[in-house]
């Protein structure tokens, strides 16, 4: 697969101020994404990838994807369902749509 380093994209105006609302108090990936920002970038995996003609999907967001899944003992249909419904993970896992990856 191809990687094309992308830059992680910012947590969207709205999504930040409906979230902000949602959870007052904030929440772990909230917190997660606050505090620790972008922990990882395309740019550490690039090595990882060959050159081949299929575009890969970007290293840090699978990454990220995979921490949240493991945090919350979710299967893959169900991080889909959770990453279309949470406002919390739209926060921290911004420009994600987990639908694509899983088919659903």
């Amino acid at each position: 697969m191809l990687l094309q380093p992308q830059a992680v994209p910012p947590i969207p105006e709205e999504t930040a101020c409906v979230a902000r609302a949602a959870f007052v108090k904030g929440n772990r990936y909230m917190r997660m994404r606050d505090e620790l920002g972008v922990f990882f970038s395309d740019q550490d995996f690039v090595q990882l990838y060959p050159n081949c003609r299929h575009a890969a999907e970007t290293p840090w967001r699978l990454a990220l994807i995979t921490i949240v899944q493991f945090a919350e003992n979710l299967s893959d249909h169900q991080a889909a369902d959770a990453d279309r419904a949470r406002i919390d993970w739209k926060y921290a896992l911004p420009g994600i749509c987990l639908c694509t990856l899983v088919g659903g």
